[in-house]
């Protein structure tokens, strides 16, 4: 509202006032209809209903949500719905679900996701949908899960993998690296140890508190920011709904909780893009899908240079794309600018692997160029028929002289001379990049001027 509000927006805040106290609240917080099709240990694989009127089309995607969070951060509420959004586009749609950690929980460790549920829940998801390859969307820790489960199992029907701020230098981070010399002294017996193993865990109340602790500076002005937007209808349920997802974030099992504490947070193993788990060494080097990557301008539990260390280590990865978007954390993902540009570039992006065969393991490239050196090997009959068809071929290029062609080609050296001389500009122009690139903080989708790392083959959204 203006500082001194129209008679519109007093009677827009009248209104707001009273329908949220007569109904509770202004965001249709209803979920979108869906079906439990596979269930195990810690993991629920449930299909979203397709919309009515709409034809089924693509390939399906599958969401892949971090430990703690509700699982309707996809789900936020109509109008910023992630889930509602796929579906209204005809995209088969999957969500795999851990349900709700408890003290029983406390020995399962980040092998039970990345060995068992991620992989089991791709290959249910594909033979659902008809034996197609799957799209993997991961938000925060559900993309680290995405992205380990592809590299370590390169049988998994996946059509691309999509990490959605998913930090992979933990130093990056504003909220970590200040304390990460303070947790090293401890070499693995304080205080956090021994709280987390005695009560199993990170409980709910303290998972909360350190989400809104990333946030601290929207927590605070937060009375001021609805007091300023009270006559936008859509902030005020855009802002229920993120309340409603933060009192409902659920504890992290005990040894899952050690495992990311010492290795993640303490240890930062993941900025080598490897990972020691269970005797073996996973690697993101391995994956050879497809691979899109987003950051969210404004994060601060997955920042930019924390997201985007990720991206030189996909040496295998068939193409690599890179996206810094408007928001935060969670808004990156689900908030009102996510609408038209997160989703968009997500669109984009499937629609672009859509109907491709999984990409080729590294056995295949052996069996290739076991067929390279045979086809060297020619038989004498098929060098007589290769000679008997040089032969062939003989008559029609020899009268085939294009002299005056090459002297018009000369007569034109001028003009690529004039070209030549350009280069210049188009170097200096090469040399203003990194200054563009340094400023990407604050980028929005459209600036990033390194959307296309690795992958000549991109095509711009135009935005």
């Amino acid at each position: 509202m203006d500082l001194i509000p129209k008679p519109g927006q007093v009677v827009s805040a009248a209104a707001n006032v009273a329908h949220s106290v007569m109904y509770g609240g202004l965001a249709d917080l209803r979920p979108m209809p869906r079906n439990l099709i596979y269930d195990g240990t810690r993991r629920e694989l449930y299909h979203y209903r397709p919309a009515e009127g709409v034809s089924s089309s693509g390939d399906p995607v599958l969401l892949v949500m971090p430990l703690a969070a509700p699982s309707y951060c996809f789900d936020l509420r109509r109008g910023c719905s992630l889930v509602e959004h796929l579906v209204q586009q005809g995209r088969p749609t999957y969500l795999v679900e851990y349900g709700q950690i408890s003290f029983a929980d406390r020995r399962l460790g980040m092998e039970h996701w990345i060995d068992e549920v991620i992989p089991a829940a791709i290959r249910e998801t594909s033979a659902h949908a008809g034996g197609r390859p799957v799209h993997v969307v991961g938000w925060s820790l559900g993309g680290v899960f995405g992205l380990l489960a592809a590299a370590d199992q390169s049988d998994l029907p996946i059509a691309s993998v999509t990490a959605v701020g998913t930090p992979f230098d933990v130093q990056q981070v504003p909220l970590v690296a200040p304390l990460r010399p303070l947790l090293n002294l401890t070499d693995g017996r304080g205080a956090i140890t021994r709280a987390y193993r005695a009560i199993g865990g990170a409980p709910t109340p303290l998972v909360t508190w350190a989400f809104q602790l990333a946030s601290i500076q929207k927590l605070l002005t937060k009375p001021l920011a609805v007091a300023v937007n009270l006559d936008d209808r859509d902030y005020l349920a855009q802002l229920e709904a993120v309340d409603r997802f933060t009192r409902n974030m659920t504890a992290y099992p005990g040894r899952t909780f050690g495992q990311l504490y010492h290795r993640f947070v303490k240890g930062n193993a993941l900025r080598s893009g490897q990972l020691e788990l269970s005797g073996r060494t996973i690697s993101v080097a391995d994956i050879t899908a497809p691979v899109l990557v987003f950051a969210g301008a404004t994060d601060g539990i997955a920042p930019v240079r924390s997201v985007e260390v990720l991206l030189p280590m996909l040496t295998g990865s068939r193409e690599v794309r890179f996206e810094i978007v408007p928001g935060g954390h969670l808004g990156m993902l689900t908030g009102r600018a996510a609408r038209d540009t997160t989703w968009r570039a997500l669109d984009e992006w499937m629609a672009q692997w859509d109907g491709q065969a999984v990409p080729a393991k590294r056995t295949s490239t052996k069996k290739a160029a076991a067929a390279t050196k045979a086809s060297a090997k020619k038989t004498p009959a098929t060098k007589a028929s290769t000679k008997r068809a040089a032969a062939k071929k003989a008559p029609a290029k020899a009268p085939a002289k294009k002299a005056p062609a090459k002297k018009t080609a000369a007569a034109k050296a001028p003009a690529n001379k004039t070209a030549a001389k350009k280069a210049p500009a188009k170097k200096a122009a090469t040399k203003r990049a990194p200054a563009k690139k340094a400023s990407s903080d604050g980028a929005t989708i459209g600036t990033n001027r390194s959307r296309r790392y690795g992958s000549a083959g991109s095509r711009s959204l135009n935005l």
